[in-house]
């Protein structure tokens, strides 16, 4: 089952982008994006939206504005995660990828309450750029952690400093956030799954340093210190945001894979790095039985421009899927698509 859930150009919005998917401890699917009014830049007029689908993404309901401000204010970067213990979703977002912000909602995404601004508690003060995922967190369920919330996030500090990833993590039921060790250099947006033997691994999109691959960190203490990275020689990746999420040792991953030529031999023959940024099109799934040591199976889902996603685990077994896809380019839908691997 396909269905496109935003359109570009209708409900008073340009572009929509930047998914983000999961589903509330009731069942119900929320479908979260920013709403870019102007234009398809990543910087401007922009709103933080969610639409709700109670029938497994079937139908969905109109768009819901849970935080915008007028004017030129970038509001976005979703990444909700849900407290399954009380039923609460979690969503923090950045105001001009500089402030942090968290909102949540109590009544499974109808409302959200007033943002709170969390930035002292999770951000450097030399950093000049900040985004929580974007994608989704995650909650643990295993070991001397078991409940705790777990926002993956990127930064950069001025100067000479560069990219790097981290997470920010609540142990009381997200009434307070602190910020995990650093991983860098060249770290950019990421997302973690946690693991059957507990740890939790990282994979991250490479601003730089990235020999057109996937980086992987691994944390064995719930997400507060990471591993330095490592290349994935079996995903290789153009410079874009991919998702990952997880059931134990069975994990899911996605991201557009370019068919052309590679250029690196490290980058497999489905991804050209050209300058540092291979072409996103090919949305395609793949699937690991092994904790992401090897990827047995993948499904194409888009055949043409595609780029962000996002995954999650639905109630019957089967995978969901939202993500940026078109014929013209990339930025035309974000489509929802259910299946099985």
């Amino acid at each position: 089952m396909k269905t496109h859930v935003f359109t570009s150009g209708q409900d008073g919005y340009h572009t929509y982008r930047i998914p983000a998917l999961l589903v509330t401890k009731a069942g119900t699917l929320l479908a979260f994006c920013e709403g870019r009014r102007t234009g398809r830049g990543d910087h401007g007029d922009l709103d933080l939206l969610v639409k709700r689908s109670e029938d497994g993404g079937e139908t969905w309901s109109e768009q819901l504005l849970i935080y915008g401000e007028p004017g030129e204010v970038t509001i976005g970067n979703p990444c909700p995660v849900v407290d399954g213990d009380t039923g609460v979703i979690w969503l923090p977002f950045c105001r001009e990828n500089d402030d942090v912000f968290m909102t949540h909602s109590a009544d499974d995404g109808e409302t959200w309450a007033d943002p709170v601004d969390i930035t002292a508690d999770v951000k450097m003060p030399a950093w000049g750029w900040y985004a929580t995922g974007p994608g989704v967190g995650i909650q643990l369920q295993r070991g001397k952690h078991r409940g705790r919330l777990v926002i993956p996030c990127d930064h950069r500090e001025d100067g000479n400093y560069g990219n790097g990833s981290h997470t920010i993590y609540s142990d009381d039921h997200g009434a307070t956030w602190q910020m995990s060790a650093l991983i860098t250099p060249g770290a950019n947006e990421c997302q973690v799954v946690e693991l059957a033997d507990g740890s939790l691994k990282m994979n991250i999109r490479m601003q730089t340093y990235s020999e057109g691959l996937r980086g992987i960190s691994v944390s064995g203490d719930g997400g507060h210190n990471w591993s330095e990275v490592v290349h994935d020689a079996n995903l290789p990746c153009p410079k874009c945001q991919a998702s990952l999420i997880g059931e134990g040792d069975r994990l899911f991953f996605s991201n557009p894979v370019s068919p052309m030529p590679a250029e690196s031999p490290k980058a497999g023959e489905r991804f050209y790095p050209g300058k540092g940024r291979g072409e996103r099109v090919n949305m395609t799934v793949r699937l690991s039985e092994d904790g992401g040591q090897t990827w047995s199976r993948e499904k194409l889902l888009h055949e043409g421009p595609a780029a962000y996603s996002c995954l999650t685990l639905l109630p019957d077994g089967d995978v969901g899927c939202l993500y940026e896809a078109g014929e013209e380019h990339s930025y035309q839908y974000l489509v929802f698509e259910r299946f099985r691997m």
